[in-house]
């Protein structure tokens, strides 16, 4: 078991590497570590991530094999089964640090502050029930009367997206909050960049 604040170190610190092109990224892929994890995995962090082709959190924390356990969808958005997989990393893995990680230009997050201006009714149910759980999360920023450019809408938005999927993971289970109470986890906000691929944690 390694302590959410270790763990989050270690985030750092692969983040670090991975922005200076100092990557170790081989040393958690041999054959060796894949045989050692054939007896089972011991993730230090769970990430839930959003599903953009360009961020995967492996690559930019550089980690290697059965050191993240990762949970991926668009917009980084907390649902049941979501919860539920966190859950399950939690109580079976004991992990301590658990990582909501958006990243900049979100395209669900685009795509929701477009569905507020000019609602729409050709997208899939499926796609909607996305939409629909970020909206709780911006709509007031549509609706403060603060004038904004489109960059920064979409940069506040993006931010108000993960702090909610933060707190719908500390407060939307039972068991994590029990653990939570208990100082056993921690769970966090984080934002990557796309033009500069440093993460930014907070709600820390």
């Amino acid at each position: 078991m390694i302590p959410a604040q270790e763990a989050l170190e270690r985030l750092r610190s692969g983040n670090r590497r991975f922005v200076t092109e100092k990557t170790s990224r081989d040393s958690g892929s041999t054959r060796s570590r894949r045989d050692e994890l054939m007896s089972g995995q011991m993730p230090f962090a769970v990430i839930l991530g959003c599903s953009d082709s360009r961020v995967p959190a492996e690559i930019v924390f550089d980690q290697g094999l059965g050191d993240l356990f990762v949970i991926r969808v668009a917009g980084n958005i907390v649902a049941p089964s979501l919860i539920g997989s966190v859950e399950f990393a939690v109580d079976m893995f004991d992990t301590r640090l658990v990582v909501v990680l958006g990243h900049s230009e979100c395209g669900a997050v685009s795509a929701t502050l477009e569905e507020l201006r000019r609602p729409t009714e050709e997208r899939s149910p499926n796609l909607q029930a996305i939409v629909d759980r970020i909206v709780p999360s911006i709509e007031t920023l549509t609706k403060d009367g603060v004038e904004r450019a489109p960059e920064e809408l979409l940069d506040a938005a993006v931010r108000a997206n993960i702090h909610a999927s933060v707190e719908g993971l500390r407060h939307g289970s039972e068991l994590l909050e029990a653990e939570i109470d208990n100082h056993h986890l921690q769970i966090v906000g984080a934002e990557y960049s796309l033009e500069t691929g440093v993460v930014d944690f907070f709600d820390v």
